[in-house]
């Protein structure tokens, strides 16, 4: 399969079912996109809505739990997304204690996938994985677990608390200085390293800033070090003196830089355009008058979870304009098979083969983070993710038969191969196929998977499905 057959559906923007269409001009007024969305007659609350919902605000969901949103409806399915469980405090307790013990940044990898498939509360996953992206630090560059593990354990933390707050702990965060070559800020030389990537990627972004903005910048942040793995202000090796920092003047500290790149409107912009692509759209960018109600907000408080929460529960989101609308990383593609079938495989075998598929965790490529969008699907890339699909649905190798299709199908009472295949187009697609795909998927399958009996034709047919465009996207 090429790599533009993946995103076949991008373009079109697939129709919700039992949706006639909404008018382009409510999609783009802001008034009503960023309403809460409300089930009628021509947008109902169906199978479809249900299974965006926890692609997006998570990895994807088993049948028990789509089964229950249904019922639920959209308000209390969201707060039950946007509100921990009573466990959930307890589960995190736990899994920390887990990659405490852990050595290797290898083994936090697993850990973290460990947690991403189990955890009661997938959104504050979600966003931590989003955090990772755009605050990035690369293990390979730290060379210390227990760094890399503080990390991450902060981005949890603040995934959906204030982002002001994030921000003025990010910087200051040992295994962030260590990635980014600024662990020793000196007066007498000062380190313009955190001040670029603080402005260029953390906050205001490429062109809100100018070289003198950084250079008196890195004067503020001069008098701390990383030494021996641990943050230490040196007060002698503080420049004291006057900075001129994007139109302010003062003797200004590295919190002080931090107070005025969020006084920038811009700073509100790039992480709610980025946050927009996340949960919404990444194919097509939001106008201004669409976008800039949601900026405003958003730059009084810096509340990350309400402004996920205006995303999530809105119109827009619930709208064809978001359905489909970014294709998988790989930890979500990969993740989706595993949480649709209520399976558990083995995380260590699972986070090497992300690796291969472009998204090693707590290895980010740059500064920048993942890319991600059209990048995730290449020639290389297509081909790798059909072979981890083979690997945790196809019955051996290193993964087992940690998933089983035909049991879980059975256990939902569909115990006929033509009820199971309604059943995997229905859990994996929303039951939402093109006619002409859903013909050809049982030949497919059967040439995939020639092993006599139901299970081995459901896995044929469960492989066949993951493979398609369809199931690429989110």
């Amino acid at each position: 399969m090429e790599s533009a057959k993946i995103v076949r559906t991008e373009h079109s923007h697939h129709e919700l079912a039992s949706e006639r269409g909404t008018p382009v001009t409510k999609l783009s007024d802001p008034s009503w996109a960023w309403a809460p969305y409300e089930p009628d007659d021509e947008r109902p609350w169906n199978l479809t809505r249900t299974g965006h919902l926890y692609r997006r605000a998570g990895f994807g969901a088993n049948w028990s739990q789509l089964q229950q949103a249904l019922s639920d409806g959209p308000r209390q399915t969201l707060n039950k997304l946007l509100t921990p469980r009573e466990d959930a405090e307890t589960f995190n307790r736990v899994h920390d204690e887990y990659e405490a013990s852990t050595s290797s940044v290898g083994g936090l990898r697993a850990w973290w996938l460990r947690r991403m498939i189990e955890t009661p509360y997938p959104l504050l996953e979600k966003m931590t994985l989003f955090w990772h992206s755009h605050l990035a630090a690369n293990g390979a560059r730290v060379k210390d677990a227990r760094l890399m593990r503080e990390y991450v354990r902060l981005l949890r933390n603040r995934a959906l608390g204030s982002f002001e707050r994030l921000l003025q702990e990010i910087w200051r965060n040992p295994a962030v200085l260590i990635c980014l070559g600024a662990e020793a800020n000196r007066k007498a030389q000062p380190n313009e390293n955190l001040a670029r990537a603080l402005m260029a990627n953390f906050t205001v972004g490429p062109g809100g800033f100018t070289e003198e903005d950084v250079r008196e910048a890195a004067r503020a942040f001069s008098g701390w070090f990383v030494l021996r793995g641990r943050l230490r202000y040196i007060e002698r090796e503080h420049d004291g003196g006057v900075k001129r920092i994007l139109g302010h003047e003062g003797r200004f500290t590295g919190e002080d830089v931090v107070r005025i790149l969020l006084e920038q409107r811009l700073t509100a912009s790039v992480v709610v355009r980025k946050l927009y692509g996340w949960l919404i759209c990444e194919s097509k960018e939001p106008n201004a008058s669409l976008i800039g109600p949601l900026i405003e907000s958003f730059a009084k408080d810096y509340d990350i979870k309400t402004l996920a929460e205006t995303m999530l529960r809105s119109n827009l989101f619930f709208s064809k304009v978001a359905y489909r609308a970014r294709i998988k990383c790989p930890v979500e593609y990969a993740l989706g098979m595993v949480r649709g079938f209520e399976a558990t495989v083995s995380t260590t075998q699972l986070a090497e083969d992300l690796a291969d598929l472009g998204q090693d965790l707590y290895h980010p490529p740059t500064v920048s983070g993942w890319i991600g969008g059209r990048h995730w699907v290449n020639s290389a890339t297509v081909i790798a993710r059909h072979n981890l699909a083979a690997a945790l649905l196809g019955g051996a190798g290193s993964y087992g038969k940690r998933i089983d299709p035909w049991t879980v199908a059975t256990k939902h009472g569909c115990s006929t191969p033509k009820a199971a295949k309604r059943f995997l187009v229905n859990l994996l697609l929303e039951g939402n196929l093109d006619a002409d795909v859903s013909e050809s998927v049982p030949a497919r399958a059967l040439a995939e998977r020639n092993t006599a009996g139901p299970d081995g034709q459901l896995r044929g047919l469960a492989q066949v499905i993951v493979t398609l465009p369809e199931f690429q996207l989110a």
